[in-house]
């Protein structure tokens, strides 16, 4: 179970072995994860993933309107500021929150941890507002290792 206590007891233990600080953290959206990053390394500027926001939004919106609701999201975090994109946000809750409040509200109680990206340069951005590179390298190493009696 990785709830708010597994996230805080783990961050606590990278702490007490090697890490001093953390600049950022891309980290996906997950109950009490960015609490327990802000508590042990208050410091760290947190961004959650958005390609993980979207997915967990879209929970909420059936098939039929999954492209257009999605085609209203992608000016959002393609903005070129965090105030363009907050405008952008404001202007999709008010096309979608009548049909789909739930996932406009997730938007909006996360934005201040969906937007810190935006405190970086464009091309700094792509790489850091999305976890999914880095899951990426973790499928490839489990693939290796999996087939091996011991690693």
């Amino acid at each position: 179970n990785q709830g708010p206590k597994f996230w805080l007891g783990a961050l606590t233990d990278l702490k007490k072995r090697v890490v001093e600080d953390i600049m950022s953290a891309c980290i996906d959206v997950l109950k009490g994860f960015p609490e327990a990053v802000e508590a042990v390394f208050p410091k760290t500027r947190v961004q959650l993933c958005v390609v993980h926001q979207i997915r967990s939004s879209m929970r909420y919106v059936p098939d039929r309107d999954k492209k257009a609701v999605m085609e209203d999201m992608k000016p959002i975090y393609k903005a070129n500021n965090e105030e363009q994109g907050y405008q952008r946000l404001l202007a999709f809750e008010e096309k979608w929150a009548k049909k789909y409040p739930l996932t406009c509200k997730s938007w909006l109680d996360n934005w201040l941890n969906l937007s810190s990206f935006f405190e970086y340069d464009e091309v700094v951005r792509k790489i850091i507002y999305t976890t999914n590179p880095i899951q990426g390298v973790h499928r490839q190493i489990r693939k290796i290792t999996k087939t091996k009696g011991a690693f």
